[in-house]
């Protein structure tokens, strides 16, 4: 694969070889979770409750943290944790099946699928791409599972996003940092693992003068998360992503719920919000299948590869692809950020 990304647009002061350039002024900062910790209450539940619960999303009225369930006693369990139960008729373990007889029978590059918790069903995502013979298998395959199964056409084709805006380099191509991450006294960033496949060692600049660092790990297809170790410490022990005029101060790392508001940073788009609209999220790209992706209607665009996510001073994931734009608007996915974070055995700071 050919990557060009986007420069780190999650910056900590550093010497001069990390150091960001400059970059126009930026909209308005970041907006925060509706609700605290929405995600860290979802995830607990989901482990207590297992199968007996299909997902769970905030309900953009009452801004309440909405959780599904097949039983009264899971009912119970979640209002117990100030949440709303919703009972629905297919459980977590059903959506499961439905999601793994897609993967085994609809797997074609532009294809997506994820557990949409509201309707309680698969929502199944064609791009346009998706023509011809493989148009037909795909929709053959939804229909085996009958209204289990929604399906949606989208614009354009799903891609990891790479190429132009401010950049790290590695030979000829750039890409983006997302978070600085550190374990114990040795300082790290993440990125998109379709960036860290491609070289071992990281740039600030074009010319490949100013070492930022070597990579240590890279995860895509499956994944989409690398890590590259920095060259020298850092001056300053603050982690934050660049607003293009002001930053965001990065202090955890959270999951991300279905309807909450999120903010992404990249260098070629620089600043925009969204919602997140599935997590789970399977992603057949051209390069290969990622799995486990947080969908969002933040738009992105070419460059914008590896870039943060993140609501208020809480890291999210990291930009992985999608399609559309920013000008009539798009589908952007990103990994998770607390995946690469327990693979390496590093945190945000």
């Amino acid at each position: 694969m050919t990557a060009t990304g986007m420069l780190a647009t999650a910056l900590v002061s550093v010497p001069a070889a990390h150091a960001a350039t400059g970059a126009p002024a930026a909209p308005a900062g970041p907006v925060t979770a509706v609700q605290p910790d929405p995600g860290r209450t979802a995830s607990a539940l989901a482990k207590r409750l297992g199968s007996r619960t299909a997902g769970s999303y905030l309900d953009q009225a009452t801004h309440k943290l909405v959780v599904t369930v097949t039983d009264a006693g899971a009912a119970r369990a979640v209002r117990a944790a100030g949440a709303e139960p919703k009972t629905v008729t297919r459980s977590g373990s059903d959506l499961k099946r439905v999601m793994a007889a897609l993967k085994r029978d609809a797997t074609v590059p532009g294809t997506a699928w994820a557990v949409d918790a509201a309707s309680n069903k698969v929502l199944l995502s064609m791009d346009s791409t998706v023509t011809g013979a493989k148009l037909r298998k795909v929709k053959a395959a939804a229909a085996k599972q009958g209204a289990a199964v929604r399906t949606e056409r989208i614009a354009g084709a799903l891609r990891p996003f790479t190429a132009g805006g401010e950049a790290i380099y590695t030979g000829s191509s750039r890409c983006s940092l997302g978070f600085n991450v550190k374990k114990g006294s040795e300082y790290f960033f993440l990125t998109a693992g379709h960036c860290t496949n491609i070289g071992a060692q990281w740039y600030s600049d074009r010319g490949k003068t100013q070492l930022l660092g070597n990579k240590t790990g890279s995860s895509f297809p499956g994944n989409d998360y690398g890590i590259v170790k920095y060259a020298a410490a850092p001056t300053d022990t603050q982690g934050v992503v660049s607003l293009y005029g002001s930053t965001q101060d990065i202090t955890s790392a959270g999951s991300a719920t279905v309807n909450q508001n999120v903010t992404r940073s990249g260098s070629t788009t620089q600043v925009h919000t969204g919602r997140v609209t599935a997590l789970n999220q399977t992603v057949n790209y051209q390069e290969g299948s990622v799995s486990g992706l947080i969908r969002t209607t933040v738009c992105a665009e070419p460059g914008d590869s590896g870039g943060s996510l993140f609501a208020g001073a809480t890291a999210l994931g990291l930009t992985s692809g999608g399609s559309g734009n920013c000008s009539s608007g798009g589908t952007t996915y990103f990994q998770p950020v607390t995946e690469p974070l327990g693979a390496y055995g590093v945190e945000i700071y």
